[in-house]
């Protein structure tokens, strides 16, 4: 179908574009590319599944967005998802799911020498994922492209980090999650998608590191977070604790952007939000943001005149019950994509 052919009003198309859209990658001005990938996840996986769950669910969303009438024309799509990666993220997976199951047995020494071989094979191949990603940012990210990450686990988007960092001399991270993911090589992944803002802070161009919903972290990555100067946190509880003092969303959310610089880089997990939103993601944790508070943020990120550069979008795990999790992660990812698009049009 092409472009002038499309209708926004009419039945979503079930024409294998993100959205049902009359766009293929090398035409969008917004690519995502997806990263099927959950081969470090702590409790539950299936992350890795929600690329191709987000693409079934999204065209039946009806597409009218009233912060930009037009949104469905800026040009969004997603690239192949490749399967590739889908398949060595099933067979490490089972690789480092004995792994984990080792070290909560107390690492018996007698399988130690196995395990160890396990842990620097699935270091080596995460390695591998992450030049692979760093490698197709840098690619879309040349033909002039708004580059968003669709995991797959939290780790998947560092190489797109790596990849802005050629380009931008500093920019901060916004980051919409249950966690901190400030671990050293957490059970020894190095790149475990619990370590994912451990890693992004060795990244020289990020000035700043701004955590947004944060409930369920350890002594260390409260610690770090003090130390760093770059770390702002905005604590679930101290969310509900402003909300029940009178604090309104509005001006908690102008604290929490006073925080970011110009240019700035959103990072959603999927378990920053209320899990009644999510109830499949690998770590739901009570508490967390609703729907349209997350995009109020956002929004006010772009009407503060900061530039989303890129984003990414994780954790989204379908359930074997219906495709809750993809109807809201396909949500989430068309406003994020909206406005990182709108944030980088000139201003009237």
């Amino acid at each position: 179908m092409s472009k002038s052919q499309y209708d926004p009003n009419g039945v979503g198309q079930a024409n294998g574009n993100l959205y049902g859209l009359p766009f293929g990658v090398e035409e969008a001005s917004v690519a995502i590319i997806p990263v099927p990938w959950d081969v470090t996840v702590s409790y539950a996986d299936g992350c890795a599944k929600g690329p191709q769950a987000i693409l079934d669910a999204s065209p039946q969303l009806d597409l009218f967005d009233p912060e930009l009438p037009e949104a469905w024309n800026i040009g969004l799509s997603m690239q192949a998802i490749d399967e590739k990666w889908l398949e060595r993220s099933k067979s490490l997976r089972k690789q480092s799911s004995k792994y984990i199951q080792w070290l909560e047995s107390g690492s018996p020494a007698n399988k130690q020498k196995d395990m160890l071989a396990i842990l620097a094979d699935v270091n080596e191949k995460c390695g591998f994922l992450l030049d692979w990603v760093m490698a197709s940012a840098r690619f879309r990210l040349d033909q002039g492209k708004i580059v968003g990450i669709l995991g797959g686990d939290h780790s998947s988007p560092l190489g797109l980090m790596y990849a802005l960092a050629d380009t931008h001399k500093q920019f901060g991270i916004l980051q919409i999650d249950a966690h901190m993911d400030l671990r050293a090589a957490y059970e020894g992944f190095e790149y475990s998608h619990a370590s994912i803002m451990f890693n992004a802070l060795k990244i020289p161009q990020i000035s700043r590191l701004t955590q947004v919903g944060i409930r369920d972290y350890c002594l260390a990555e409260a610690k770090l977070a003090k130390q760093d100067e770059r770390v702002s946190v905005f604590y679930d509880r101290d969310l509900a604790k402003a909300a029940f003092e009178g604090e309104n969303w509005s001006k908690t959310v102008d604290r929490i952007v006073a925080t970011l610089p110009q240019k700035v880089y959103v990072s959603f997990d999927i378990d920053g939000l209320d899990p009644k939103l999510c109830p499949n993601t690998g770590t739901p944790v009570p508490g967390g943001l609703e729907f349209e508070q997350a995009m109020y943020l956002i929004e006010t990120v772009v009407k503060s005149g900061r530039i989303i550069i890129g984003f990414d979008l994780c954790e989204v795990a379908p359930g074997k019950k219906g495709d809750w999790d993809a109807n809201v992660g396909a949500r989430v990812l068309y406003r994020l994509a909206n406005q990182a698009w709108l944030s980088q049009q000139p201003k009237s």
